[in-house]
């Protein structure tokens, strides 16, 4: 029986340090553990959790957004989780214009933010971080604790059901939180009949199959156009 934990956001936010911070903690709890790295043209990343003594894979989605591609995995992920007998399944997605939001209502969501790129990032991110439980804040030791403080509202304004936990992912403070809320949630232990929690955007433009030409005789499919005032 495993819990499946999918864990997005954007790219240098320290998802991966997270991770491993979390490994690390929930190995030393005795908690058997699995990861699974989608990314889009190369990654390394599932070497180093190997080196953390974990089964790990990873996969390329490559020409697809990487959401839409673990969307399509995730039942032979899981299925993958179970034959390494994994209580604790991890999925760490890349994730591209944060519309998506790869969650389903059977597995435990959790959204990393950098509280050093942007105050705005919370608000461009969509439903990978309104529809997550758990919120982790990285960084927070390279600015001030009035902006730390300040971001953490603005997640906590788009997303009041969410738990929020800030973690260093060089020195693992704060992931014995994260790890807390992971037990603390009710997960089911598999995910048949399971179910996105939220529609991903439509991705079946004439672009999407190789067109390169620019021009509207040249598009077809979903298309939507910008309203250019004159």
């Amino acid at each position: 029986m495993q819990k499946i934990v999918i864990i997005g956001g954007p790219p240098a936010a320290g998802k991966t340090a997270v991770i491993s911070q979390l490994i690390r903690l929930l190995k030393s709890d005795g908690k058997s553990v699995a990861v699974c790295k989608i990314d889009c043209l190369q990654t390394r990343d599932d070497e180093s959790y190997r080196m953390l003594g974990v089964p790990a894979i990873a996969g390329l989605s490559r020409d697809i957004c990487p959401d839409h591609f673990l969307a399509a995995n995730l039942e032979e992920i899981a299925a993958w989780g179970i034959r390494k007998a994994a209580e604790i399944l991890i999925i760490e997605t890349a994730g591209l214009c944060h519309r998506c939001a790869p969650a389903t209502k059977k597995t435990i969501a959790v959204c990393v933010l950098d509280c050093v790129s942007s105050i705005r990032v919370p608000d461009k991110i969509g439903p990978v971080l309104t529809d997550c439980d758990i919120a982790v804040i990285t960084k927070g030791d390279m600015v001030s604790q009035a902006e730390t403080e300040v971001f953490w509202q603005s997640v906590s304004a788009l997303n009041s059901r969410a738990e929020i936990v800030e973690v260093n992912g060089v020195t693992g403070s704060g992931v014995q939180y994260l790890k807390r809320f992971i037990d603390e949630i009710d997960a089911a232990h598999s995910i048949v009949g399971d179910e996105l929690r939220s529609d991903m955007p439509s991705a079946i433009c004439s672009y999407c199959i190789g067109e390169r030409r620019i021009g509207n005789m040249y598009q077809q499919g979903v298309v939507t156009k910008m309203e250019i005032p004159t």
